[in-house]
C-alpha cells in the first residue's frame, strides 16, 4: 500500500511540474534530495551507533536490570501478565528509555528484541499476547521527553532553535501515549 502512494505522490509531483513548464527542475531536485538524504543519514549513522552501543554497555553492565526495577511500578501496571524478573521486563524498559530520549532508531532493535522475549510468553505463536499489543501501542504512541533525534536532525539543517521542538513533542507524544494506553485498555477489555 505505501508503494502505491509513494508512487501516486511521484507522479503527481511530476506532471504538476510538467503543468508548470518547469520539468527541468526534476533532475536538480532529484539529485539535490539525493544528496540531502545520503547526508543526513550519515549524521545519524553516528548518533544511532552512540546510543545503540550504550545500550549494550547499559545491558553489560546491569543498568537494564535497575532501569527495569525503576519503571517496575508502571511497567507492571501495563503488563501485568509477565511473570516478576522476567527478561521481556528489562528488555521493555530499555526499549522505552530509548523512546523517551526520542532515539527512534535505537529504539528498534531494542524493541524487537523486547518482543522476542514477549514471544517466550506466547502459548500461541499464531496470536499475538495481550502484552504483545500493549508493548506495540505503547511503542507507536512513542512518549518522547528529549527528541534528540529531530533535535540532532534540526541542527544538521541549520535550525536556528534546534530545541524549539521539546515543547510541542512532549505535549503530543504525552497525548498520543495516554490515547494509546486508553484505547488499549479499553480494546481488552471488551474485543479480547
Amino acid at each position: 500500500m505505501i508503494n502505491i502512494i509513494w508512487l501516486i505522490l511521484i507522479v503527481l509531483g511530476v506532471i504538476t511540474t510538467a503543468y508548470k513548464g518547469n520539468i527541468e527542475s526534476i533532475t536538480l531536485i532529484t539529485v539535490e534530495a539525493s544528496t540531502n538524504a545520503v547526508t543526513i543519514a550519515f549524521q545519524l549513522i553516528g548518533l544511532v551507533a552512540f546510543w545503540s552501543g550504550m545500550a549494550r554497555i547499559a545491558e553489560e553492565a546491569g543498568l537494564t536490570t535497575a532501569l527495569a526495577k525503576l519503571m517496575g511500578p508502571v511497567i507492571r501496571w501495563l503488563f501485568p501478565s509477565i511473570p516478576k524478573d522476567h527478561p521481556a521486563l528489562a528488555a521493555i524498559a530499555m526499549s522505552m528509555s530509548a523512546n523517551l530520549l526520542g532515539l527512534g532508531n535505537a529504539c528498534t532493535p531494542l524493541g524487537i528484541k523486547a518482543m522476542s522475549e514477549l514471544h517466550t510468553l506466547n502459548p500461541d505463536p499464531e496470536q499475538a499476547t495481550a502484552a504483545m499489543c500493549t508493548f506495540v501501542a505503547i511503542t507507536a504512541s512513542s512518549l518522547t521527553i528529549l527528541p534528540t533525534t529531530i533535535i540532532s536532525l534540526r541542527a544538521a539543517m541549520g535550525s536556528m532553535k534546534p530545541g524549539a521542538i521539546i515543547g510541542p513533542t512532549m505535549i503530543a507524544t504525552s497525548t498520543s501515549t495516554l490515547v494509546a494506553i486508553v484505547a488499549d485498555r479499553l480494546m481488552g477489555r471488551y474485543l479480547r
